[in-house]
């Protein structure tokens, strides 16, 4: 059996070019660096081994141009994982080593925080862990209700029950801006890690009911036996998802990060 010193955990940036909300955005330049410069940079300060997976030379030749490392894969996936799933098995045959966990990195999350992925990647510590994720605390003063952030319950291992685009659990005694102050709710953050056996297995299965009801693509592997542990972190981030999401990056960089600012 494997110790926690023998597990390779590899990092998988998912790119695609042709975003319908925002094409082109992994070569957006936020400050003096591409977006996915950034993402890159951040996920190697956790990780040993990092790799973009795209469907487009013009994202691989940016990565080797800062000395990234970058894997073409198909331009039919329909997810992330899928494309997670085709590049681990490309990047096995380049460096003739097993993977045993693959970290699946939001490629549109510039100031991901390297202590997030490392909180996640221990979660396969736990040999029985199959998938995990991480979710955070939702506070008072946040919009609970807006379904573009899909919420999450989980029982008492932190294993996730199920993902909503609601609001879940219902709060039944009491009005509903009073919910989070009278309950713990939790919003799902779009980082996995997979045992590479599981994440090969996951994405042969068909869409289930539950995945096509609410659009969460974690609603399949639930709805087929797997577990999905889930680890808590006080998540502060920006996801960029469109031009408008890239300006407000912008600001948050020239605010926080002066010295980063691109002088053209």
């Amino acid at each position: 059996m494997k110790t926690i010193s023998d597990i390779k955990i590899t990092g998988i940036i998912p790119a695609r070019y042709g975003s319908t909300r925002f094409p082109g955005k992994p070569l957006a330049l936020l400050g003096d660096k591409t977006l996915i410069r950034r993402v890159y940079e951040q996920s190697s300060l956790a990780l040993k081994e990092v790799y973009v997976a795209t469907d487009d030379k013009r994202i691989i030749d940016a990565v080797n141009s800062f000395g990234g490392k970058a894997i073409m894969t198909s331009t039919t996936h329909r997810s992330g994982t899928d494309r997670c799933a085709e590049a681990v098995i490309s990047i096995e045959k380049i460096t003739g080593k097993p993977v045993d966990v693959i970290i699946n990195i939001q490629g549109d999350e510039p100031f991901i925080q390297p202590e997030h992925i490392r909180l996640l990647a221990s979660c396969f510590y736990d040999p029985s862990v199959e998938i995990a994720t991480i979710i955070r605390k939702v506070s008072p003063d946040e919009d609970l209700f807006d379904p573009n952030h899909p919420k999450v319950v989980i029982n008492i291992k932190s294993d996730a029950i199920y993902f909503s685009r609601s609001v879940i659990p219902y709060f039944r005694d009491a009005e509903k801006n009073e919910w989070s102050s009278r309950h713990t709710y939790f919003k799902h953050i779009g980082i996995y890690g997979y045992r590479k056996e599981s994440l090969l297995k996951i994405t042969s299965l068909n869409p289930g009911s539950l995945e096509i009801a609410e659009s969460l693509e974690q609603n399949r592997w639930i709805e087929n036996g797997y577990t999905i542990r889930t680890a808590v972190a006080d998540w502060k981030s920006i996801s960029i998802d469109t031009p408008e999401d890239l300006e407000t990056a912008r600001r948050f960089l020239e605010k926080y990060y002066p010295e980063q600012k691109s002088n053209s």
